[in-house]
C-alpha cells in the first residue's frame, strides 16, 4: 500500500465527510458489527453478488491484494455472503476488512478474530455459490458508488469513500483541516461558534 493510501488511516471519517460531502458517505445501515473496532482504511476491491448468492465474494478473497478493503454490493439481506472461515482466510491473506451492503454470519468468530466487518447485520443462513460475474466493476454500497481503487475509510462514525482520482486533493484538505482544529482551543472554538450561530439566528429574525 502506498504512502498516500496509508495516510488515510490517520483521517477520521468525520473529517473526510466534511471535505467530501454527503454523497460520499454510506448510509447508517452499513455499520460496524462488533466493537470497539479499529479504523479501517484501504483501496476498494469491489464485488457484486446477486440475490441469494455469494460466489464472487468467495472468489475475491483469493484475488484481492493485501491491504484491500473488499466492498460488496449484495443482492439482499436474506442470505449471508460470508462467514467465519471466509473472514479468517481474508484476514490471513492480509485483506484489511469487509464493507458489505448485505449481511454475514458467524459473528462471534469474526469478532473473536478481530477482523473488521461493516455490514447491515447478521443472519445464520448462507447464500449459494452459483453465479459468476466480474470483479472490480463499480458497485453501489450504502448508497455510494464505489469503484476499484477508491479509498474506503470506516470506523464507528461511519463509512466514507474517497474517489481514487481525488485522493491527493482530499488527503491534503483533510490534513489541513485536522491541523487547523488541533491548533484551536475549545475557548476559541466556542467563541467563533457562538458568533456564527447568533448571526444566523439574527438573520432568521430570532430575538430570544
Amino acid at each position: 500500500m502506498n504512502d498516500d493510501v496509508t495516510g488515510f488511516r490517520d483521517i477520521p471519517p468525520t473529517t473526510l465527510a466534511d471535505v467530501l460531502g454527503r454523497e460520499q458517505v454510506m448510509d447508517i445501515g452499513v455499520r460496524p458489527l462488533w466493537g470497539p473496532m479499529p479504523r479501517l482504511a484501504g483501496p476498494a476491491f469491489t464485488v457484486r453478488c446477486p440475490p441469494g448468492d455469494n460466489l464472487m465474494l468467495h472468489a475475491a478473497i483469493h484475488r484481492a491484494e493485501p491491504g484491500s478493503v473488499i466492498v460488496v454490493e449484495a443482492g439482499d439481506v436474506d442470505y449471508a455472503v460470508a462467514g467465519g472461515n471466509v473472514c479468517a482466510v481474508a484476514q490471513r491473506r492480509g485483506i484489511a476488512g469487509f464493507v458489505v451492503d448485505g449481511v454475514i454470519r458467524d459473528l462471534a468468530e469474526v469478532r473473536e478474530s478481530g477482523f473488521p466487518v461493516f455490514a447491515r447485520g447478521v443472519i445464520p443462513i448462507p447464500g449459494a455459490k452459483k453465479v459468476a460475474g466480474p470483479l472490480n466493476a463499480p458497485v453501489r454500497c450504502g448508497g455510494v458508488r464505489v469503484a476499484a481503487g477508491d479509498i474506503v475509510v470506516a470506523d464507528e462514525e461511519g463509512v466514507v469513500v474517497t474517489p481514487a482520482d481525488r485522493r491527493d486533493e482530499v488527503l491534503a484538505a483533510a490534513r489541513a483541516k485536522l491541523a487547523k482544529e488541533a491548533g484551536e482551543s475549545l475557548d476559541a472554538w466556542e467563541a467563533a461558534h457562538r458568533s456564527r450561530i447568533d448571526t444566523i439566528l439574527r438573520e432568521q429574525g430570532f430575538t430570544g
